[in-house]
């Protein structure tokens, strides 16, 4: 798990949005869980779990990205301690890491890219991020 400095955001894999001591030793009070083809995790009841199932590529529906978008900028706007997970947490997380925080701070997507690619290695599918960047 990895956090993006001066923001609320933490990025992780799957294994991290399961690692409940990991979450509340980090105070994460939020667990955006990207990954369409892990089970849903089973959190302690204190943490609000939203499950935004997607894909890598550019299939996935507009509304269910443009939630996930919005509840990671709302969290950043509120300041509440967030994490974003998928399975490997090297697409899906920092691609809607990226398009939250440029939303939640008013950042360019250019600039939300680099703070968010400062904080570990990104690889983002090409499908999903035009997807991301035609409603944004």
């Amino acid at each position: 798990m990895r956090a993006i400095d001066q923001t609320p955001l933490f990025l992780g894999h799957a294994g991290n949005v399961r690692n409940l001591s990991s979450l509340h030793a980090a105070g994460i009070e939020i667990v955006v869980d990207l990954a369409a083809e892990e089970s849903p995790a089973v959190l302690s009841r204190d943490l609000v779990y939203c499950r935004f199932p997607l894909l890598d590529g550019g299939d996935n529906p507009d509304w269910l990205l443009r939630l996930a978008v919005e509840t990671v900028a709302d969290a950043i706007r509120n300041n509440v301690p967030c994490l974003i997970g998928c399975s490997a947490g090297l697409s899906r997380t920092p691609a809607i890491a990226v398009f939250g925080l440029a939303r939640g701070r008013s950042l360019s997507i250019e600039e939300a890219l680099h703070r968010v690619s400062e904080t570990g290695p990104v690889s983002i599918s090409p499908g999903l991020w035009e997807q991301l960047r035609k409603f944004c």
